[in-house]
């Protein structure tokens, strides 16, 4: 499994409008993603519902771990965390 950690940069956090494109986002990634806070890592959701992204509670400057396993993992553990990195 790999693993990536990102800090939040949306003033909003991962709440409404950020949190529906970063499950969009996960959604198309060739693997399944998990999202937690950094500070619970065991209490993941995927990364793709965003109910459970939502649920998380995250705020701008959390740090938040992501998880994935198989073909083309590193690769969509990138591109979320350049997501979650990015204002906006």
């Amino acid at each position: 499994m790999i693993e990536r950690t990102a800090v939040i940069a949306a003033a909003a956090g991962l709440h409404a409008r950020p949190a529906a494109a970063f499950a969009y986002a996960a959604a198309e990634q060739p693997v399944p993603v998990e999202i937690a806070k950094a500070a619970a890592p065991e209490l993941s959701v995927q990364a793709d519902s965003l109910l459970g992204v939502m649920s998380l509670d995250v705020a701008q400057g959390d740090q938040v771990v992501l998880r994935a396993r198989g073909a083309g993992a590193e690769q969509a553990l990138e591109t979320l965390v350049r997501m979650l990195e990015t204002a906006g």
